[in-house]
């Protein structure tokens, strides 16, 4: 798993990039109300806004990490928003990517990194 800047983690699945947030950005946020995702077949740029995030302290975007399109989105957090506080790493993922080369993810911060960057 690479992880970002904004606190986002990045994991390779077969030829895509699923995309979360890390339990750092949470906990940050507090309860999560809301979750607005893209559409299925958006071309993203890096840096786009792609997804709003609600919680009872505040809204937050997430951030396109690298360019591609956008092959899923996690229809259970429409439903379920509060799976980013529970399972934030796990079942509460945003959405995959499809992008030209997954050795972009060399670019971003290991574990370790990530833990120190926090620290």
């Amino acid at each position: 798993m690479k992880y970002t800047e904004d606190h986002e983690w990045l994991r390779v699945e077969g030829d895509y990039i699923v995309v979360g947030i890390t339990e750092h950005a949470a906990t940050q946020l507090g309860d999560v109300v809301f979750v607005e995702l893209p559409e299925v077949e958006t071309q993203v740029a890096a840096g786009d806004e792609i997804v709003v995030i609600e919680s009872v302290k505040a809204a937050s975007d997430i951030l396109a990490p690298i360019d591609g399109e956008i092959v899923e989105v996690n229809d259970e957090l429409a439903v379920t928003p509060g799976l980013v506080n529970e399972d934030p790493t796990g079942r509460a993922w945003f959405f995959k990517l499809k992008v030209d080369d997954l050795d972009v993810l060399d670019q971003f911060m290991d574990e370790d990194e990530y833990n120190d960057l926090i620290g």
